[in-house]
């Protein structure tokens, strides 16, 4: 026969933690002392326990309080009980410090090359109990994601604040130029902005505007020269790779120079100041999980760390 609802909405929780005292002090005076409280109403609360649970817990002898089988029974369930709370107010209380619980990320192109790999691992030997899930997306998705609260942050380049979106700059990275080690430019240890106006250049990413082709374009233009764009490829992989194949060269952020594609060397650009590309946080304005603080602070230090003296 089950427990009705009735009988949880009756029994008190105060009447487990007496009949806890009463069972491990195997006596009801040494149970109201510890307990704090006079002998009679604690004597009445477990008449009333007994009533409730419609069973004898106690057995009253000379020498004071006996379980019963059906008291045993009903101790090991409190003890459960107990444990069950005090397990249950521990992961409460991690979860409202943002250590339990999940986080979806998303990354884009470059910025999962090398960059965020390590970034997550940080985050994750801080906190390991809360799950990352990641997400490869593009700008507009990123921040429709945001909106629509399928993402708690995301990170992209050339971003900026809306009114409940924020876009945090986590740091600059400088450019470089992706280049065939055959090409003659591969012989250079730096190479000159102005190189780009006699090379055919292959753009990322293609898709949404604006975006990195367009800060490329408009860098171009302010040293006076139209670059000759041979292609516009979906990411930075797929770029590097046509330079790999001699279709061009191409101009990656730093996190890119991690990828390892044959026959193709990465030169810094000569130019004063250094050309360099944003890697910003985005995030909901009004987010205030504890979950999210957390993965920003970290994200702040390992980014701040990892920037290159001077950008």
């Amino acid at each position: 026969m089950g427990v009705s609802p009735e009988t949880f909405q009756i029994m008190d929780f105060r009447q487990l933690k007496y009949f806890m005292a009463v069972a491990e002090e195997s006596n009801m005076g040494r149970a109201a002392a510890r307990l704090h409280i006079s002998q009679p109403p604690l004597t009445r609360q477990i008449q009333l326990l007994e009533e409730t649970v419609g069973a004898t817990l106690f057995l009253r002898t000379a020498k004071g309080m006996e379980l019963t089988d059906a008291g045993r029974m009903f101790l090991d369930g409190v003890r459960n009980i107990f444990e069950l709370i005090e397990q249950t107010t521990e992961r409460t209380q991690r979860a409202e410090a943002g250590q339990l619980g999940r986080i979806d990320v998303g990354v884009f192109g470059s910025s999962i090359l090398s960059l965020i790999p390590g970034l997550l691992l940080s985050y994750r030997t801080i906190y390991p109990d809360v799950k990352i899930v990641l997400h490869t997306m593009g700008k507009k998705e990123q921040i429709d994601a945001l909106r629509n609260h399928t993402l708690a942050v995301g990170f992209n380049r050339l971003v900026w604040d809306t009114p409940d979106i924020t876009a945090e700059v986590l740091m600059n990275e400088r450019l470089y130029v992706a280049v065939n080690q055959t090409h003659a430019l591969a012989r250079q240890k730096e190479i000159a902005f102005s190189a780009l106006a006699n090379n055919p250049v292959v753009l990322f990413p293609s898709g949404s505007r604006p975006n990195f082709i367009d800060y490329v374009m408009e860098l171009c233009l302010a040293e006076g020269f139209h670059m000759q764009a041979t292609q516009e490829v979906a990411d930075a992989v797929t770029g590097v790779a046509l330079v790999g194949g001699g279709f061009g060269i191409c101009l990656v952020p730093e996190s890119a120079t991690a990828l390892q594609i044959p026959n193709v060397v990465y030169r810094p650009i000569k130019k004063v100041p250094a050309p360099t590309v944003d890697l910003s946080c985005l995030y909901r304005k009004e987010d205030q999980s504890p979950i999210l603080h957390n993965f920003l602070n970290v994200a702040r230090v390992y980014c701040k760390s990892h920037s290159h003296a001077g950008l």
